[in-house]
């Protein structure tokens, strides 16, 4: 249905306000975990929304007017620096990969490899979700002694080899979900990956770039402003109307 052209003017500023909020939102999400090991930045997605507006007085065609629609997120996938902690069971990877994680909800994903012994001796997450090895649990005892990983994830100790750490990569890695604690769920079967490589003692940074994200709020914070300006302008030339409106028909 054609948008009146009163209207137009209004809609339009406020469909790039919404997007200006969306894209802040984003942005400071990214900032938020600029230290948070293998997160990966997000963009929103745009798209151009074009429809048909009634003529002006005085005009006989339509006129074509653009919006912008909101068509989700995109996630970077570039990876992040490996900074060395050397703590023993950090864990980067170097390559296409992701540790396979053991949750009450199923098997989640992830490339954060900030992991840790629990009370039995369980390689787990932050959140005491098991680190699974491609045989299941790793469990670690204190019979073992220091603990060696190899490049290809096999972990050794004082007796011999422990387990080996299971790395997985998917077809399409954008359909991966977030579900919070850098973890990722998919339907997707993962495969054995080959062209990774594990580093113990080291983690893979973030990809987010703070200064570079903060250019973007201010290119954002001046979009929302001039749309914003323009909405102004529109409801003070609607004011004025009315105005001069009321005073001849007085």
């Amino acid at each position: 249905m054609p948008v009146k052209p009163m209207d137009t003017t209004l809609l339009v500023s406020l469909s790039h306000q919404l997007a200006s909020f969306r894209s802040m939102d984003v942005i400071a999400n990214n900032i938020a975990n600029a230290s948070t090991p293998a997160f990966k930045r997000e963009s929103v997605k745009f798209q151009e929304m074009v429809m048909q507006v009634q003529p002006a007085e005085g005009d006989t065609n339509t006129q074509t007017v653009s919006f912008v629609q909101d068509k989700g997120i995109v996630r970077d996938l570039a990876a992040g620096r490996i900074e060395a902690t050397h703590a023993p069971f950090d864990f980067a990877v170097n390559g296409t990969g992701y540790f396979v994680v053991s949750t009450p909800n199923g098997d989640r994903y992830t490339r954060n490899g900030h992991f840790a012994l629990d009370g039995s001796g369980r390689l787990v997450t932050d959140d005491g979700d098991a680190v699974m090895g491609e045989g299941g649990q790793i469990t670690v005892t204190a019979d073992d002694g220091d603990i060696h990983v190899a490049e290809d994830g096999t972990i050794s100790g004082k007796q011999g080899q422990i387990g080996k750490l299971r790395l997985v990569k998917f077809d399409d890695e954008h359909a991966l979900k977030k579900e919070g604690s850098s973890l990722y769920s998919t339907d997707q079967s993962g495969q054995t990956t080959k062209d990774a490589k594990i580093y113990q003692g080291m983690l893979e940074a973030s990809n987010v770039e703070p200064v570079v994200e903060i250019s973007h709020m201010l290119e954002v914070t001046r979009a929302y402003q001039a749309t914003a300006n323009l909405t102004q302008s529109q409801e003070d030339l609607m004011r004025q109307a009315i105005d001069k409106l009321g005073s001849v028909n007085g």
